[in-house]
């Protein structure tokens, strides 16, 4: 299995609970011709016939209806808290329950981005195009195989779902013998607006599947059974999953993870699958902590594990007893994370524990892994991040991240010997995967960079030899030799060296007049792989830089990396991510003014800030369902995923110097007086993760305040959440939108446009 830095939450979720005054209903205005701020001009603003056009639109007017606000002996002032629909609970289940009000002035902000975007609409039909042209509509995984079966999923020209299916194995293990579809989910989605699909796992007996799905985006999730001899669903388990669920050896029961009314995942249940009685077998009391469930690589245990953003804990159940007591591994301490590995006679376990900041192994017997069993199997090495492991009966892979650059590591578990694989680019982003056997020599693993499509490799670890199964295929075409790919490190403000990827057109001039898309994260300890994205080529054979900074708050330099960006130096990210783009400025790669800043989720927070410390760099900002009301978010325990957040930012409940330097870089708090690069927000009605008013409230503020004549659009998508729509060509849809966006203000869309 693999670690996740900040799985539990990829971003805040709500906001804060506070104390309303009386005020007359307000409501968005229609957009209408002649725009009051259009007189204005800033020396950042293009001002090409397509701008000049977008601003003689009126945007709506948000009414504001200040509220203040008391907390720890201090005031603030939120003047657009009533976007925020009391019963945003329900909303998140039932979208149409959303206060008319408020549906009224994101169905108005909707309208005036279609008015505004309009004359973009056949470029954004190209780009959307080119991005469908350049994905393989019948595209399908390499099958792996389970005993008698080969197991994979594909897509049919023209789907948006993946189909499930397998087809036998003969005596030489070689796939033989008809398909057979044990999901279809172009065929299960056809009724529903949303579908997005969180787990479809075959039982170990191989005769039946459990399947979860989310129809309205909130993420509760219902949790099927389905007879794979006969394609009929036999039960249905909950329709409060949280989406995580593992089959126990018998093949009958399950065990699933239940969501609350707060969508926190809180309660693990087991259940047999001929049974309406379930057994609550663990209850998380601390809201901060998250629970998921899954299988040891061997398949001894099911892992019941319990965390936040730093500290975990694992209960083991016996997986061939369908009434086992959990088996405490180690007692949660403060700080403290670890996971396990199952091999063929050890346990390993990845922790940081003892002051292991980017992490060590430790070895333990598989039948008792408690932490009194712990010894040293290879030491904690500083500047080298161990980020994973993976088990096999012989075997121990690891990966491993140095110079902000990923590796893998085999082990063989007979002899001690071990050696890393090599790879040869200046950029790349690796994943492995063990499939579905145990007792094997062969370890699946991805490579990918920035101008290389994505390749599947079958490596023997034995011989070493590797096999290449699959080779994303562009049907467009695809020459990587037309593309450069560099890894530079650009000096912060304080010394610290910041990895930033960038990928343009082989012969590009680079003489700064070249507009750049910076992209970045940052939170959570997530690492910003160097990964091949068709999307992106739409931009950059446009004559566009696609940038990513590797700032702080991620783990791409290591752990340390992550938290030197978190809690009381958070402000490193967001430093950071400037401080690049003006060495990108520096170095000829772009223009002052000719960057477009891209974030979503706390990616959203980092270009929020960003462009409230230095608006002069970008001359347009795209900010993703972004987490930008943070210290209201923060402040409300009662939110989705409030509670472990507060080890990722500070709890500025009960804690002055949190709540002051949350406060001091929030971006809708920070929105002041000053001219701003054009903006663009996204939202999702029912995102339970950044909720639809952060951006709403955002877009506000930065429209009443901003000094120049900018656009500030708003895009709400009404029927989904999080991650958008959630269609395969839908999203692509949604990017293409974005995308149009960046082209528009950096000045590339003129020509196009006027071509058509």
């Amino acid at each position: 299995m693999f670690r996740f830095p900040g799985v539990l939450s990829l971003a805040s979720a709500c906001v804060a609970l506070v104390f309303l005054t009386a005020a007359e209903p307000g409501a968005a205005d229609e957009p209408t011709r002649s725009n009051p701020k259009a007189e204005m001009t800033d020396t950042r603003t293009t001002t090409s016939p397509l701008i000049e056009r977008a601003l003689s639109f009126t945007p709506p007017t948000i009414q504001a209806r200040p509220v203040t606000i008391e907390q720890l002996g201090r005031e603030r002032v939120d003047p657009y808290a009533w976007l925020r629909d009391d019963n945003w609970q329900q909303v998140m289940r039932d979208p149409s329950l959303l206060r008319e009000e408020i549906r009224t002035v994101l169905e108005a902000e909707n309208a005036y981005h279609d008015d505004v975007m309009a004359p973009l609409s056949a470029l954004e039909d190209k780009i959307f195009a080119e991005m469908r042209g350049r994905i393989k509509e019948d595209d399908s995984s390499v099958p792996s195989r389970d005993r008698e079966w080969f197991y994979y999923s594909r897509f049919r020209e023209g789907g948006q779902y993946p189909i499930f299916a397998r087809r036998p194995a003969d005596a030489q293990g070689e796939i033989s013998g008809d398909e057979i579809i044990l999901f279809d989910g172009d065929a299960e989605a056809e009724d529903h607006d949303y579908f997005s699909l969180a787990a479809f796992e075959h039982s170990p007996n191989q005769r039946y599947a459990a399947w979860a799905v989310d129809t309205k985006g909130s993420e509760y999730y219902t949790i099927h059974v389905r007879d794979l001899s006969t394609g009929e669903d036999i039960a249905t388990l909950t329709d409060e999953g949280y989406g995580s669920l593992v089959w126990a050896n018998d093949s009958r029961t399950i065990y699933w993870v239940w969501r609350d009314e707060n969508a926190r995942s809180k309660r693990v249940y087991r259940q047999a699958i001929d049974s309406s009685e379930r057994e609550l077998v663990y209850e998380e009391p601390d809201d901060g902590f998250f629970v998921s469930v899954d299988r040891s690589d061997g398949d001894t245990w099911i892992m019941l594990q319990a965390g936040d953003h730093t500290t975990s804990e694992v209960r083991l159940y016996d997986a061939s007893d369908a009434a086992a007591e959990a088996l405490l591994v180690s007692e949660r301490e403060s700080g403290v994370e670890y996971e396990l590995t199952e091999t063929g006679e050890s346990m390993f376990i990845l922790t940081n524990q003892g002051g292991a900041v980017d992490f060590k192994i430790m070895r333990a017997p598989v039948a008792d892994p408690r932490r009194q069993n712990w010894e040293e199997f290879i030491a904690h090495r500083p500047g080298v991040y161990v980020t994973g492991l993976m088990g096999f009966e012989h075997w121990l892979v690891r990966s491993e991240r140095a110079s902000a650059l990923p590796r893998i590591i085999v082990r063989n578990l007979d002899s001690g010997q071990e050696y890393a694989i090599d790879f040869a680019e200046e950029a790349y982003a690796l994943g492995m995967s063990g499939g579905y056997e145990f007792s094997t020599n062969e370890l699946r693993f991805t490579y990918q960079s920035p101008s290389t499509p994505r390749q599947t490799w079958d490596f023997d670890m034995a011989t070493r030899e590797r096999t290449l199964r699959k080779e994303q295929e562009i049907p467009s075409g695809h020459d990587p030799a037309a593309y450069t790919v560099r890894r530079l490190e650009i000096t912060a403000r304080d010394g610290a060296r910041v990895p930033v990827t960038l990928l343009h057109r082989a012969g590009l001039e680079l003489d700064g007049s070249a507009p750049l898309m910076l992209y970045g994260y940052g939170s959570y300890g997530l690492a910003m792989p160097a990964t091949f994205s068709t999307s992106n080529l739409s931009l950059v054979d446009r004559g566009m830089i696609f940038a990513v900074a590797h700032v702080r708050g991620g783990t791409d330099n290591g752990y340390q990396w992550y938290l030197d960006g978190k809690l009381d130096r958070k402000i490193n990210t967001f430093n950071d991510f400037v401080d690049a783009g003006r060495a990108l400025i520096e170095a000829g790669y772009t223009g002052q003014g000719r960057i477009v800043a891209f974030g979503g989720s706390a990616g959203g927070l980092l270009v929020g800030a960003a462009m409230n410390q230095a608006p002069e760099l970008f001359a347009g900002v795209i900010g993703a369902v972004p987490f930008v009301d943070v210290v209201n978010t923060i402040s409300d325990p009662s939110l989705p995923l409030t509670p472990p957040e507060w080890n990722e930012w500070g709890n500025p409940i009960n804690d002055e110097a949190a709540y002051d330097y949350i406060l001091s870089y929030s971006p809708y708090d920070q929105v002041s007086a000053q001219a701003y690069p054009h903006l663009l927000a996204t939202a999702g009605l029912t995102d339970p993760r950044v909720t639809y008013w952060e951006p709403a409230k955002w877009v506000a503020r930065v429209r009443e305040l901003r000094t120049d004549s900018g656009l500030t659009l708003l895009r709400t998508n009404m029927g989904a959440g999080h991650g958008g729509a959630s269609g395969r060509f839908d999203s692509l849809r949604e990017r293409a939108q974005d995308y149009s966006f960046a082209l528009l203000v950096a000045g590339l869309a003129e020509a196009e446009v006027a071509g058509d």
